[in-house]
């Protein structure tokens, strides 16, 4: 997965549930803890994600990570940048898939 790519399912993830932790939303992508935490500090310096402490949480260490209005727009831009491609990726397909049916003779 590209950064891109990850930074944007981040943001959708954590847009929908604000209280996983990097552990589960690392599972949940399918990515290792460490990638999940090397984005997140990356999307904080960018401005595009704040954490905030839950206050009645046992655990002092448990964060809900909400998207900045820059985080939201960052969201809208990646999100249209990579259905662009995936776009492109799917007429590729399509050629592809045409080419060997022609050359099955179907």
């Amino acid at each position: 997965m590209k950064p891109s790519e990850t930074h944007l399912r981040v943001l959708q993830t954590l847009e929908a549930q604000p209280e996983l932790t990097q552990r589960e939303l690392a599972e949940k992508l399918g990515v290792s803890l460490g990638r999940v935490n090397y984005c997140l500090r990356a999307l904080v310096d960018k401005g595009w994600l704040k954490m905030e402490n839950f206050q009645r949480s046992e655990s002092k260490a448990r964060y809900a990570y909400l998207l900045t209005p820059k985080g939201i727009a960052a969201k809208a831009r990646l999100t249209a940048r990579f259905l662009k491609m995936k776009m492109k990726e799917y007429e590729a397909l399509k050629r592809d898939i045409s080419e060997l049916k022609r050359q099955l003779g179907r």
